[in-house]
């Protein structure tokens, strides 16, 4: 177990071992989680979480891979009908990036040892412009040998609710096992209700799944996972070992509120998504999902993955 630091595209990166695992990220640049990659026993390494190669740093936040933070608010903020804004409780109209403002912003690390780190957010005139309330933002991760615990923290400073439905983008490497394909994979995630996020920030209904899918199945793609009978999503190669786990929070029960996403780009990329989110997009108009913390309190919200 131990960490070192690594010199990447003009920043510096931590990386850390941890028995089979090695884990790197960028704890003050989005407090991103890049690769996670496991040492298995016929000698072979396993990628768990994908990191593509990117030519210089201005990609980076974009980059389709490791594990973007998406706060404030989750995918994409409507304000009656108009993409890229958001109406807080006072009535005043705000613009809002998709995903939020914290997986291309600036962080401060205030903990990195063998186990992990926590970064704060330092918030930079897009945070200030979006969201200009008096807070602490944290994430947190702590690595284990077959996985990892992450938790976002929200601390309200101000006087007035603080609104927030936060969220992970974990890129998942997928097919992982040589030769085969994205359809020699199963995924189980059992929730009571399906749906879509259509153009003008409505919530429809998604299509019809049984609680095991095929991960070939493009219906998948974009359908949010919710009123959940179980905290886990868990997907793998059919017959296999070596599943990834999914899990929301610490309980027996999912959080109220609470989805899964899936999601990936083609039908040839490396990666699927598998998200675990606080609520539903636009969460601020329909308030399903959204969480108040109450002045001077704080709220977390924590995910943790496992092959197992």
């Amino acid at each position: 177990m131990g960490m070192e630091k690594i010199p990447y595209l003009g920043q510096t990166l931590i990386r850390w071992r941890v028995g089979g695992s090695t884990f790197m990220a960028l704890p003050e640049r989005g407090a991103r989680l890049m690769n996670w990659n496991l040492a298995m026993g016929d000698g072979s390494v396993r990628d768990v979480i994908h990191w593509p190669e990117v030519a210089s740093f201005a990609e980076f936040p974009k980059a389709r891979g490791g594990n973007p933070i998406l706060f404030p608010f989750c995918a994409r903020t409507f304000d009656r009908g108009e993409l890229g804004f958001w109406r807080d409780a006072r009535g005043v109209r705000r613009s809002m990036p998709a995903h939020g403002f914290a997986r291309q912003g600036e962080f401060r690390a205030v903990r990195v040892d063998d186990g992990g780190f926590e970064a704060v957010l330092v918030p930079g005139d897009e945070a200030k412009a979006c969201y200009p309330f008096a807070y602490e933002f944290r994430v947190g991760y702590r690595f284990s040998a077959f996985g990892l615990t992450c938790t976002l923290s929200l601390e309200n400073l101000g006087d007035e609710p603080l609104p927030w439905s936060a969220g992970h983008h974990f890129y998942f490497a997928l097919p992982w096992s040589e030769g085969s394909e994205r359809g020699d994979y199963l995924i189980r995630i059992a929730a009571g209700e399906r749906l879509r996020h259509d153009a003008a920030g409505k919530l429809v209904a998604g299509p019809a799944l049984g609680t095991v899918e095929r991960m070939d199945n493009r219906e998948l793609i974009d359908t949010l996972h919710t009123a959940l009978r179980n905290p886990e999503a868990v997907f793998g190669e059919k017959g296999q070992a070596g599943d990834v786990v999914v899990r929301l929070g610490s309980e027996t029960d999912a959080p109220a509120g609470a989805a899964f996403v899936t999601w990936t780009q083609a039908d040839d990329s490396p990666f699927y998504c598998v998200e675990p989110w606080m609520g539903l997009p636009n969460s601020p108009e329909h308030r399903r999902g959204l969480h108040l913390v109450p002045p001077g309190g704080r709220e977390t919200f924590t995910v943790s993955v496992a092959v197992r």
